[in-house]
């Protein structure tokens, strides 16, 4: 996970008061409403992650040795990547 805690917390503050001042939403229970907003933005930073293992690991798989950091990773690693982020996404 790239965020602290601390990051997660001042972004689902952030996100629920513009969701209240917006009168986009009512909450019941202001404490479950930022738990559920914290669950889901550690969740997709979750997926972020793993994304961008999945894509590190395709490109070490290669027969072929491509460093890190050259322009080939880069554009591999951007495909890989999105590629997997598309996949999740269906399922997050």
């Amino acid at each position: 996970m790239r965020l602290s805690e601390d990051r997660i917390s001042h972004l689902a503050h952030l996100v629920a008061d513009g969701l209240w001042k917006d009168d986009l939403a009512d909450y019941t229970s202001d404490e479950k409403a930022l738990q559920e907003i914290k669950n889901v933005i550690a969740a997709f930073l979750h997926v972020e992650d793993d994304a961008d293992n999945t894509a590190r690991t395709m490109i070490r798989s290669l027969k072929r040795d491509v460093p890190e950091g050259s322009r080939e990773w880069e554009i591999l690693y951007k495909k890989y990547f999105e590629e997997e982020m598309s996949k999740k996404k269906r399922v997050f």
